[in-house]
């Protein structure tokens, strides 16, 4: 059986803040502001994931109301999705994310990100897509908007 979830993220530019899409630190001017570290690509990914398996989004489970997740890295967040999606008996067939700002151009980035992801989620780069597109127009607001779709399949015996 398979199970398709879809994800969504968006956060604006912060001054004196480092940027991190993926788990891998930007070099960049800016962050982007949120109560966590604001990995605009994992959060996405972490609710596709979260979805697929009928969980919770990332939202109820890390309230940013809550302190303990003040600044916490966006890979704890994943790690727990992971850990649900397995608990259930699935596993990662491929990942598809789209990234959209104007800024940073995320072509000489993808690189070094899809590695980080195969890494965290233990799956070769050639099941990850990642993507870049500018805002031509769309939104007011400088930031960084993510969409992610994973397509997951129950593990093998």
């Amino acid at each position: 059986m398979f199970r398709i979830g879809f994800g969504f993220d968006s956060h604006s530019f912060e001054e004196g803040k480092p940027l991190v899409l993926g788990g891998v630190l930007i070099d960049f001017p800016k962050g982007l502001k949120a109560h966590s570290d604001g990995d605009v690509l994992l959060h996405a990914l972490t609710d596709a994931l979260l979805s697929a398996v009928g969980e919770e989004d990332i939202g109820q489970l890390f309230p940013d109301k809550d302190p303990q997740w003040k600044s916490a890295p966006s890979s704890l967040f994943l790690k727990s999705a992971l850990e649900r999606v397995s608990k259930k008996g699935y596993e990662i067939i491929n990942l598809d994310c789209t990234l959209i700002g104007d800024e940073p151009k995320i072509a000489p980035i993808k690189g070094k990100i899809i590695q980080n992801l195969s890494l965290l989620l233990g799956i070769d780069r050639t099941r990850i897509s990642i993507k870049g597109k500018t805002r031509e127009g769309f939104c007011q607001a400088e930031g960084i908007a993510c969409f992610c779709v994973v397509l997951l399949q129950e593990k093998k015996a």
